[in-house]
């Protein structure tokens, strides 16, 4: 999750590898649909796990898209086999980038929302491993293609990532720099960080690092809120201000949360 050390470079890979996903879960509005946020889990979990609580917060007017990552060998476990986004070899500033993982990630989240009706906002959010990938997703639309230099084609509206971190974080600089609209992407694209002072897994300094990182490349709209006591989960308090934060930037009815 490189924030001071270089980021693991693709090496000039002509073939990448198959990524089998596992199952969506699709949590379909209560409401007049307004917008679509895909939805991505941590290490080790699916997306089922995750439906079932957004099928319980005051967001009427959102489709839900809980994708489930593949079962893969991760780094940080040995090997062992784990539903994970990509790989992760330590939870550290200089652990190596996984790009091929997280294109293949962000490519599914992508596809899953190149669907959508075009009157429709988009969106992505997650926790942990998945708010990474969140996060990535932001970056890859900001510079409008993934770090194999296929195009990003989603044009997201928000992101949100709870508990995690941004990936290749000393490569966006550069990759801003040389696009066109890409800074005007990145001025306007809201982005909220939600991160525990208690967390054990993922560092609250990682997630406070990230938010700095953002600002620091042109992310003029980056919110980051820390929880006193928080582990590596969510609250209610945390899943309200996601609620509110959504509503407001995506435009929402005002009858779609009870939330101000």
């Amino acid at each position: 999750m490189s924030f001071t050390g270089p980021s693991m470079a693709s090496g000039g890979k002509t073939a990448s590898k198959a990524f089998d996903f596992g199952k969506t879960v699709v949590v379909k509005p209560k409401g007049k649909h307004q917008a679509t946020v895909v939805w991505l889990h941590g290490l080790g979990d699916n997306g089922s796990s995750w439906s079932q609580l957004l099928e319980t917060i005051p967001l009427p007017n959102i489709k839900w898209i809980c994708p489930t990552a593949p079962t893969r060998p991760v780094t940080l476990f040995g090997g062992f086999p784990s539903t994970a986004w990509f790989d992760v070899e330590e939870l550290s500033e200089d652990a190596p980038d996984d790009l091929e993982g997280l294109d293949a990630a962000a490519t599914h989240v992508a596809n899953l929302l190149s669907t959508e009706p075009a009157d429709i906002k988009v969106g992505i959010g997650g926790f942990s491993m998945g708010a990474a990938t969140a996060l990535y997703s932001g970056a890859c639309f900001s510079v409008g293609k993934y770090a194999n230099g296929n195009p990003f084609t989603a044009n997201l509206s928000a992101v949100v990532g709870l508990s995690g971190w941004l990936p290749c974080a000393k490569r966006w600089g550069k990759e801003l720099e040389g696009v066109d609209g890409a800074a005007d992407r990145a001025a306007a694209l809201p982005i909220l960080l939600c991160h525990g002072k208690a967390d054990d897994v993922v560092s609250h300094k990682y997630g406070e690092k990230s938010s700095h990182a953002l600002s620091s490349l042109g992310f003029k709209d980056v919110a980051f809120k820390s929880y006193s006591g928080l582990g590596h989960y969510t609250i209610p308090q945390e899943m309200d201000e996601v609620c509110a934060w959504l509503s407001s930037k995506l435009g929402l009815d005002a009858s779609s949360s009870s939330l101000k």
